[in-house]
């Protein structure tokens, strides 16, 4: 229990470590509805602590304000109703102060239950609680570089930039045919998404031990790959001329060379670069271009102990789908996973962004196919 508090302490201080540059004005932007301002990710994943253990399992908690629950709920429709998303950043009040208020109140409760309370409900809780809150410290980070990304002059929030400059391996893995099991099996934590181990037979393949780097991807801009249908899916084909896309997120080209935007500035695009902020309808666009395809998550998930794997979230060419037997929970938690399996893509690994310890080769990430502003890349297969 020492442990789980300890644990507990470390990832509520690490949210508030990355948020330590923020100015006051910084706060309370929302670039786009699918980025959310750093006050709402402050104030949600202390809201899930509240909501999730402290109402139901703190004998007489009083909840630190009523109105949170509208304000601070992201998608728990059997809780209640919920501001609209896109209307996140349009919450200048509570202020900044009093948020950071809610959040030492809820860590003072969660603290006095774990020390005097063990059951096996509050801690499978507790571990779930600061799982979603690293899954947000990497959303705030992804969240405020677009936000910075919107101002013209460029800021520069951090020296940490997030991109990894090279590949450390090179060549191509290959994987013989035959049954294998994928999924997670252990004593250790998995989102629920994550269970159901199962068999699945895959043909011999080959695997690329190097991701797509900034140079590769420039030959596909200079070949046209973004003004020719033949290499795009039809729904991204209407993405790319819909949206005027040319080129990846945060890429400018300035005098005949292409910058990029990062968290530590404007900075030159490195050709050894890995690749990232890419969408699966970019990656799927690539691969075809290239002469390859994308792995699939089973396949991804067997080679992955042969893998050099972490700086980019890795598109596959599976639909987030159920495993066999996957069971969706009883109350709200188990809106966290079951009820977005649909119309979205499977992504593998980590990323430079993603929290220590929150990363496993049975991981299943998701995102809708034209999503860019995570980080995330292409890793080829044949």
């Amino acid at each position: 229990m020492q442990d789980l508090l300890q644990t507990y302490q470390y990832t509520r201080n690490q949210t508030k470590a990355l948020c330590k540059p923020l100015k006051t004005e910084d706060y309370t932007p929302q670039s786009a509805e699918f980025a959310s301002p750093p006050k709402w990710h402050l104030a949600h994943t202390t809201w899930f602590f509240e909501e999730m253990i402290l109402i139901t399992y703190f004998k007489n908690y009083h909840v630190f304000d009523e109105t949170y629950s509208f304000l601070f709920n992201s998608y728990y429709n059997s809780i209640g109703e919920r501001i609209e998303r896109k209307n996140r950043g349009l919450i200048t009040r509570p202020s900044i102060e009093k948020i950071y208020d809610y959040r030492t109140h809820v860590d003072k409760h969660i603290t006095k239950l774990l020390e005097l309370n063990t059951s096996k409900e509050i801690i499978d809780l507790t571990i779930l609680g600061i799982n979603h809150e690293q899954q947000h410290q990497e959303l705030l980070i992804t969240d405020l570089k677009h936000t910075f990304s919107c101002n013209p002059i460029y800021p520069k929030f951090s020296k940490t930039n997030y991109l990894t400059s090279k590949n450390k391996t090179t060549g191509w893995i290959d994987i013989p045919e035959g049954i294998y099991h994928v999924g997670y099996e252990g004593a250790g934590f998995c989102f629920d998404n994550e269970l159901g181990k199962h068999r699945v037979f895959l043909e011999p393949f080959k695997i690329s031990n190097a991701l797509v780097t900034n140079a590769e991807y420039i030959e596909f801009i200079n070949d046209k790959g973004y003004q020719q249908a033949k290499y795009w899916l039809d729904d991204a084909w209407h993405w790319v001329n819909q949206n005027k896309i040319k080129n990846p997120l945060y890429w400018k080209l300035i005098d005949g060379d292409w910058y990029q935007y990062t968290l530590s500035g404007l900075q030159p695009v490195n050709p050894d670069g890995i690749l990232t902020h890419i969408s699966y309808y970019e990656a799927s666009a690539f691969a075809f271009w290239a002469g390859y395809r994308l792995p699939t998550e089973f396949e991804w998930e067997i080679a992955s102990k042969q893998l050099d794997w972490g700086a980019v979230w890795e598109w596959t060419n599976s639909a987030y789908l159920p495993y066999p037997n996957f069971k969706i929970a009883t109350g709200a938690v188990g809106e966290y996973n079951g009820k977005f399996m649909v119309n979205l893509m499977v992504l593998k690994g980590a990323s430079t962004a993603t929290a220590k310890n929150h990363s496993r080769n049975t991981y299943r990430n998701f995102f809708s196919p034209n999503t860019q502003w995570q980080f995330s890349g292409i890793r080829l297969a044949k």
